[in-house]
């Protein structure tokens, strides 16, 4: 389950979804990122956090409120949780909980533990606004697009990039709040690359990388997939759209539902042009 490890980072991926839980391991804290899936992974990521904690504060950070990524939240009691202001403000926070219980009741888990949807300790509502922590110094952009509540999260002099549903190696864009604020993003994630040392990105979706070329890669290829979608959509280009889904990962009911989504969105957002 161990995807990613260095003397600092270990980067679990669930089966599910190929979803990543990153456990960073500083002298002064342990910060676990949206643990998840199934019971027996969460267990693991428990036995290694409890195997280096110590007597140093654990931390918790969302990257955001999707019910994947905060099912693990009461897994880690008594561990002060970080997450954007959007996140703590969600609007749909009882149906984030109501799709975890569905989750386990469609697979006949029994639920590990209580549910419920992350209460924000420290709270990051603005672009650079930093934490520190002994010697390291947590940076913080909003990421939005995918969902409206996202969150980059840099972790230096470590040089790690904490990038949540963006930047997967494999994953297209998936936008759920909006298209335009996605393009930001992106935009954002290529400043954050030319202005901080980074040296590990970890995907809340696929596969971590050290490699600055790959992430300019990454970048790269979710802007020019955005830009032809946005181009077939306002050109209302069938041919083109439909070979756009074919572009999706492991293609599926989701991906086609995502595809439409994108659609809708876009469509709403550029129908009075861009």
């Amino acid at each position: 389950m161990i995807q990613f490890q260095n003397e600092h980072v270990t980067v679990f991926q669930s089966a599910l979804y190929q979803t990543t839980c990153t456990v960073v391991d500083t002298k002064d804290f342990v910060l676990v990122v949206d643990p998840n899936w199934l019971p027996h992974e969460i267990q693991e990521i428990q036995r290694h956090v409890a195997s280096i904690q110590g007597e140093k504060e654990l931390y918790l950070l969302f990257t955001h409120g999707d019910f994947d990524h905060v099912i693990g939240y009461l897994a880690f009691p008594g561990a002060r949780v970080i997450g954007s202001k959007g996140m703590q403000e969600h609007p749909d926070k009882e149906k984030k909980v109501g799709m975890i219980g569905q989750f386990y009741n469609d697979y006949y888990i029994h639920q590990p533990y209580p549910i419920a949807f992350p209460e924000v300790d420290m709270v990051i509502g603005e672009d650079g606004q930093q934490l520190v922590i002994g010697e390291s110094t947590l940076t913080f952009y909003l990421a939005k697009g995918h969902t409206h509540d996202g969150l980059f999260t840099l972790i230096e002099p470590l040089g790690i990039w904490i990038a949540g549903d963006y930047l997967s190696d494999f994953e297209l864009p998936f936008i759920y709040h909006s298209a335009k604020a996605y393009e930001q993003t992106l935009r954002k994630a290529e400043q954050i690359l030319m202005n901080h040392g980074v040296s590990v990105l970890v995907p809340g979706h696929g596969q971590t990388t050290t490699s600055q070329e790959e992430i300019q890669r990454r970048i790269q290829l979710s802007q020019g997939y955005l830009e032809r979608l946005i181009s077939a959509v306002t050109k209302e280009e069938t041919e083109a759209l439909t070979a756009l889904e074919k572009e999706m990962a492991f293609p599926s009911n989701f991906t086609k539902q995502c595809h439409k989504d994108n659609i809708a969105i876009i469509r709403k957002e550029y129908s009075q042009g861009r």
